[in-house]
């Protein structure tokens, strides 16, 4: 067939612009959906805060604005996107989304984080100025230097033995033929209840009980008036300080023992069964085994473990709080005495002062932590 006798195309479409009623749609839906969205959460957040509301309202209301709302709103903006020129749309797109994000980051980490700072640097209703007086309180007063030194044992002893045992019973469960599961289940238990928990049942294996106010129940002082004989003993009312402490590092070691154990005994098992095998055929010993192949490969393991556990000792405030009077006991920590003086004492100065220290303590942590990932990444 010649070119001049080749069927007719269909005329190209031409681009018709807009009317100007759907223009207007466009505008008023560009205007109208993120103002009425945010008239929306406006009117929800101040229902939800009156006390007479019905309870099942409120349950609707929050349903209906956290799912409905967060959906109209990324679609909305996603609409947005649609009507920019091509070139921009997918430059904008990822900003978009991630928009929320950060702002919803901004509003509950950042802005509280510099409002704590202020805060600390007010009197005790946060009302005038006392410039460093919190912070000279906090290095001064001879409970928040106690605090302070029994912080820093508890994230030098916790960590310590909690992935020294945590890694023991790792190595020896992975050399079970029968019952591994049962085992690490058993170890991995106390993980399932909260601190308080913990510290509650823990209460009563320290219980103790003076003469006059009844029989004592605690399963220590049963194990030792039955084994070596004597009167009980007031464990957590020792005069020594150190003792008070360690008995309640024993309660977190227990609780995190189960965690180190299940990550640590993974990380073994992802070591090749030939590195190991080639080692024993040499003549290495189980403990150069041990000590030459296993620690040195999951020691980025240890390190990412570690670190879990030193932040969640500086922050430990459960356990000493329900195990009794830190202050008579001498067992103050820095989570302890910020909770004590921002809502029983209700000193908010004190109480942001204490809370910057425990912020700025946490970040070289942090950094560190983030710095062993890199490093780790780059490896791979």
């Amino acid at each position: 067939m010649s070119i001049e006798q080749r069927e007719p195309t269909a005329p190209e479409a031409v681009a018709v612009p807009p009317s100007r009623w759907l223009t207007a749609l466009r505008l008023a839906l560009a205007i109208g959906v993120p103002v009425g969205t945010v008239v929306a959460f406006w009117w929800s957040f101040g229902f939800l805060r009156q006390g007479d509301a019905n309870r099942l309202v409120i349950l609707a209301v929050a349903l209906l604005v956290g799912v409905l709302g967060v959906f109209i709103v990324f679609w909305a903006m996603d609409q947005l996107v649609d009507w920019l020129p091509a070139r921009f749309r997918e430059g904008v797109r990822p900003y978009v989304f991630v928009g929320p994000a950060l702002v919803i980051l901004t509003v509950f980490l950042i802005y509280p984080v510099i409002n704590t700072i202020v805060v600390s640097f007010r009197d005790a209703g946060s009302s005038g100025f006392v410039g460093l007086d919190n912070y000279r309180f906090v290095f001064s007063d001879p409970s928040m230097l106690r605090s302070l030194r029994n912080t820093a044992t508890w994230i030098v002893v916790v960590p310590l033995v909690a992935v020294s045992t945590g890694l023991a019973f790792a190595t020896l469960a992975d050399r079970l033929r029968h019952g591994e599961s049962v085992a690490k289940s058993l170890i991995f238990l106390p993980m399932a209840i909260s601190f308080v928990g913990a510290a509650v049942t823990w209460r009563l294996v320290y219980s103790y009980r003076p003469q006059g106010f009844g029989s004592n129940i605690g399963l220590l002082n049963a194990v030792k008036t039955s084994v070596v004989g004597g009167e009980p003993v007031a464990w957590l009312s020792q005069q020594s300080w150190n003792l008070n402490n360690v008995y309640l590092m024993v309660i977190m070691v227990w609780v995190q023992t189960g965690f180190a154990m299940v990550v640590l005994s993974s990380a073994i098992k992802a070591i090749p069964d030939e590195l190991i095998e080639a080692a024993r055929i040499d003549g290495a010993t189980e403990f150069q085994v041990f000590r030459r192949i296993i620690v040195p490969s999951i020691l980025p393991t240890i390190v990412v473990v570690t670190t879990y556990m030193v932040i969640n000792a500086m922050k430990v405030f459960d356990i000493v709080f329900v195990m009794g009077n830190a202050e008579a006991n001498h067992t103050e920590v820095v989570a302890e005495r910020m909770i004590r003086w921002f809502f029983i004492q209700s000193n908010d100065g004190r109480g942001a002062a204490i809370a910057v220290i425990l912020f700025l303590a946490v970040i070289p942590v942090m950094v560190w932590n983030v710095r062993q990932f890199r490093r780790q990444e780059e490896i791979r």
